[in-house]
């Protein structure tokens, strides 16, 4: 397994709010998280990190419950799901209560998507309009569904997919992790059969789709460029296309 992260400021912002983080656990098993902080410079950096800190802190304690001499991780689909939902759940506990012992930090949040690839199963969570992208043979499928306002209108009809690439309040997420007491996550699993074609993961902010369309998204990451150029390419384009928001990317390569 290859895989590469990067994260910028982008073009127009003077701090960058987005964290990420990889780990591989063992060969075959590794897990990604990537969170797009919101609450003004401070607090959403604070936000980010608190939240990419604490999943990864107990997705840490499941893993190492779980994973065997043969690399493999030993319980059921249902325990894994839990698993990332606690991580979700104690994430949302660490950036709340932080926000509620400092004044500056209040209503401070941050988005979270996630895999935890095991072998040809990856399992993924999300809370807010973070993304996830499964690539395979030149084609692109989000895994994902946005929690946003904008989401919601193409759920119901009242907007089209392309138009909601341009709406105005498309910055607008309907659930986020620490802005409340509590909060739930969405868990989705893909069994990732390539054949004989490389199959990647991409986890993003948003900073990356507001500039890049899907069709270009699967051009770069299926390119014959190395893994680490892959995410390079990603945010350079983002950034000629404006980089009106902090810009991170994650390419797995299964």
């Amino acid at each position: 397994m290859q895989y590469s992260g990067k994260t910028d400021v982008g073009m127009k912002r003077s701090v960058n709010q987005d964290n990420f983080s990889i780990k591989e656990y063992a060969p075959g098993i590794l897990l990604a998280v990537v969170c797009d902080g919101m609450g003004g410079a401070r607090g959403g950096f604070e936000a980010s990190s608190t939240a990419t800190e604490s999943f990864v802190a107990c997705m840490d304690s499941f893993v190492e419950s779980h994973i065997t001499e043969q690399h493999t991780i030993e319980c059921t689909d249902s325990q894994i799901h839990r698993a990332l939902r606690r991580a979700a759940f104690t994430s949302n506990k660490a950036v709340f209560q932080r926000s509620e012992e400092d004044a500056s930090l209040r209503g401070m949040g941050t988005t979270l998507v996630c895999v935890l690839v095991v072998g040809s199963t990856v399992y993924t969570a999300n809370v807010g309009d973070s993304r996830m992208y499964i690539v395979r043979a030149g084609e692109i499928e989000q895994i994902t569904h946005d929690h946003s306002y904008v989401q919601y209108l193409v759920d119901i009809g009242r907007l089209s997919a392309e138009e909601a690439r341009s709406a105005q309040n498309r910055n607008i997420i309907t659930r986020a992790v620490g802005t409340e007491s509590s909060v739930d996550a969405d868990v989705f699993v893909t069994e990732v059969d390539s054949g004989d074609e490389p199959a990647y993961v991409l986890l993003c902010s948003d900073g990356l789709t507001n500039h890049i369309g899907e069709e270009e998204l699967a051009e770069i990451i299926s390119s014959g460029e190395e893994i680490n150029a892959k995410t390079d390419t990603l945010v350079q384009r983002a950034n000629k296309y404006g980089g009106s928001d902090n810009i991170t990317a994650v390419v797995i390569q299964l």
